[in-house]
C-alpha cells in the first residue's frame, strides 16, 4: 500500500527525537509516504524538515498540559480525517481521542513503562502517584481495546493482555568506524538525575587534571541544566545542549568510551538504553550501570565495562582503565560495532515497522469510520 498519508503527533518529545524523526519518519519518507508532523517546534526552538508538513503544538510540561492537549485534539480532528495512519507518541494523547472520527488506523507507540516512569516525575506529588498509576493502567486497557499498539521494548509486553509487535530502538550502524581514541569521553542522551547526571558531574570533577575531555550532548531538565552550566564554567566538561541525532552521534566517533549511568529505577529495568547501542554502533566501548539489558548486551558481547549504580569513583576507574589499555579499548570497540551491525541496524527494523503500518492502514480503510468510544 504505497504512498500512505501519516499524521505523527507528540506534545512531549523533542521534535528531533531520534526514534520519532530520525528513524520512523525518515523510514516513512524514504518509502514515499506523505507525513504531517505535529510537534512542539516553537517550544523547543527548532524547525521541521522540509519534506514533512509541520504543525506546531504547545509543549506538555509538568502540570501544564491542558493547552497542549486541547491543541492536539484540534489537530487530530482536522488532520486525522485524511490520514491512513495516525501515529501517537505520548500516553497523554490517548486522553483526547474519545469522540474523534478517525477513519484510518490509530497507533500508539509505547515508548516507556508509563506507570513506572511516574516515580521519576518530580512535578507529580508522591501522594498522588498511586492514583496516577491506576489511571495509567485504565487508559492502557482502553488503548488496547481501541487502538493498534507497537512497543519499544519486549519487556513492555507484560503490561498488556494481547501480543503487540515490538519495534525496538535500534540505530543506524555505519559499515566502518573510526577507532576508539584515548582522550575523550562522551555522553549522548537526555540529562536528569534519574539518568545519572549527578554521578556524571562528580566523575567529571574527579577526572580534572587527567587530560581527558568530556563531551556531554543532550537536552537537560531545569536542575541538570543549572548543574551542567556550572560544571562547564568551571572547565570540567563541554555541554553541547540538544543536538540532532545524526550530528550528536558524529561526536561519538573516536571517543574513548560512552557513558550510560541510568539509576536503578523501575522504568529502566525492562529497557535497553538506546545510548548503549549507539556507542556500540560507532565502535566506542561502553561504561554502563548494571541494568539487566545493559548487562546482557555488554557482558555477553564483551564490549563494555559495568559500574555500580550511583558510584562516581567506580565510573572514573572504568574510564581510566580503558584509557590505559589500548588493546582492551580497541577490542571492545570492534566487537561492539560488529554486534550492532549484525543485529541492531535500524534499516532492518524499519522494514517490519513499515509493513505493520501498511497492514493496519489496509485493514482500517475498507471499514466505515468508527467513532472511538469513551474511556
Amino acid at each position: 500500500m504505497p504512498g500512505l498519508r501519516v499524521l505523527v503527533c507528540t506534545v512531549v518529545h523533542h521534535p528531533q527525537d531520534a526514534r520519532i524523526l530520525h528513524r520512523q519518519i525518515r523510514a516513512m519518507l524514504d518509502a514515499g509516504y506523505t507525513v504531517t508532523y505535529a510537534a512542539p517546534f516553537s517550544a523547543y526552538a527548532t524547525t521541521a524538515w522540509p519534506e514533512v508538513t509541520a504543525v506546531d503544538l504547545p509543549r506538555a510540561l509538568g502540570r501544564q498540559r491542558s493547552d497542549a492537549l486541547r491543541a492536539a485534539r484540534h489537530v487530530l480532528r482536522t488532520h486525522g480525517a485524511d490520514a491512513d495512519v495516525v501515529l501517537l507518541h505520548d500516553p497523554e494523547l490517548l486522553l483526547v481521542l474519545p469522540g474523534l472520527d478517525l477513519p484510518g488506523a490509530v497507533v500508539w507507540d509505547v515508548h516507556e513503562d508509563t506507570g513506572a516512569a511516574l516515580v521519576a516525575k518530580s512535578w507529580l506529588p508522591g501522594a498522588v502517584r498511586p492514583l496516577a498509576r491506576a489511571g495509567v493502567r485504565m487508559v492502557e486497557e482502553w488503548a488496547e481495546r481501541n487502538l493498534r499498539l507497537i512497543l519499544a521494548e519486549p519487556g513492555y509486553r507484560g503490561r498488556f493482555r494481547r501480543i503487540h509487535p515490538v519495534v525496538p530502538n535500534t540505530t543506524y550502524v555505519p559499515e566502518s568506524v573510526e577507532p576508539s581514541g584515548a582522550d575523550r569521553v562522551v555522553y549522548v542522551g537526555h540529562l536528569s538525575v534519574a539518568r545519572g547526571v549527578d554521578v556524571m558531574l562528580d566523575a567529571a570533577r574527579l577526572l580534572a587534571g587527567s587530560g581527558l575531555d568530556i563531551d556531554v550532548v543532550g537536552h537537560a531538565d531545569s536542575y541538570s541544566r543549572r548543574a551542567l552550566v556550572r560544571a562547564q564554567q568551571e572547565g570540567f566538561l563541554r555541554w553541547h545542549g540538544y543536538v540532532p541525532n545524526d550530528r550528536a552521534l558524529a561526536l561519538v566517533d573516536g571517543a574513548l568510551c560512552g557513558l550510560s549511568l541510568l539509576r536503578d529505577l523501575p522504568n529502566y529495568r525492562h529497557s535497553m538504553p538506546t545510548k548503549v547501542l549507539e556507542y556500540m554502533a560507532h565502535g566506542v566501548p561502553v561504561v554502563s550501570t548494571p541494568l539487566p539489558a545493559a548487562v546482557s548486551l555488554t557482558q555477553v558481547n564483551r564490549c563494555g565495562l559495568l559500574v555500580p549504580f550511583d558510584d562516581a569513583e567506580a565510573t572514573v576507574a572504568a574510564i581510566l582503565r580503558l584509557r590505559d589499555d589500548a588493546e582492551l579499548r580497541a577490542s571492545m570497540g570492534k566487537r561492539g560495532h560488529a554486534v550492532a551491525r549484525t543485529g541492531y541496524h535500524w534499516p532492518q527494523t524499519a522494514r517490519e515497522f513499515l509493513m505493520r503500518l501498511e497492514a493496519w492502514a489496509q485493514a482500517a480503510r475498507p471499514h466505515q469510520c468508527i467513532t472511538l468510544g469513551s474511556l
